[in-house]
């Protein structure tokens, strides 16, 4: 099993069983969710790992090969690969820097941007699908959920004892 980053280690033990069993439940759900949209995502004109670097590119224009490479963790020549398809598809644009010819600049296209938006918009319809078939008061706690997970995304890493709640009514 893979070691566990510091900045999500509690010291509480059960605690963390909670948050294991939380991370489980959400893997399951993941897995059923794919599970039933595999056909529709076969759709989609990317690979995941060409989506990874359209996303990657996307968040940041002007992103460099090297930077890139860098950021996925592996080599230059098999991110250039990658890119080279990206490329060939009118996906993603590719320059030379004209501060360091040595460079290269990537570019998302409009055709690339709307792969991404393929995607998202999949996604979307899975999550309104799931939600349709849950009622109106378990869907509320679903949103307070939600609310709670968004303004922890928003927190820095802290134990959970030095950490100040972000939501009004959220409990310390």
């Amino acid at each position: 099993m893979p070691e566990v980053p510091a900045p999500y280690l509690v010291p509480d033990p059960e605690h963390r069983a909670l948050v294991e069993e939380i991370v489980g439940a959400y893997e399951t759900l993941m897995h059923r969710v794919a599970s039933a949209h595999t056909p529709e995502f076969l759709a989609v004109g990317v690979t995941m790992s060409q989506a990874k670097l359209l996303y990657l590119v996307q968040a940041e224009p002007g992103l460099r090969m090297s930077e890139l490479s860098a950021r996925l963790g592996v080599s230059l020549s098999t991110v250039s690969g990658v890119v080279d398809r990206l490329v060939d598809q009118s996906f993603l644009d590719r320059h030379d820097d004209p501060a360091d010819r040595r460079q290269v600049i990537l570019r998302i296209t409009e055709a690339g941007a709307s792969q991404l938006e393929l995607f998202r918009e999949l996604t979307a319809g899975q999550v309104r699908d799931l939600l349709a078939r849950i009622d109106g008061a378990e869907l509320s706690v679903v949103a307070r959920a939600l609310d709670i997970l968004a303004a922890a995304a928003l927190r820095p890493a802290a134990t959970l004892a030095s950490r100040s709640p972000a939501i009004e009514g959220e409990p310390a």
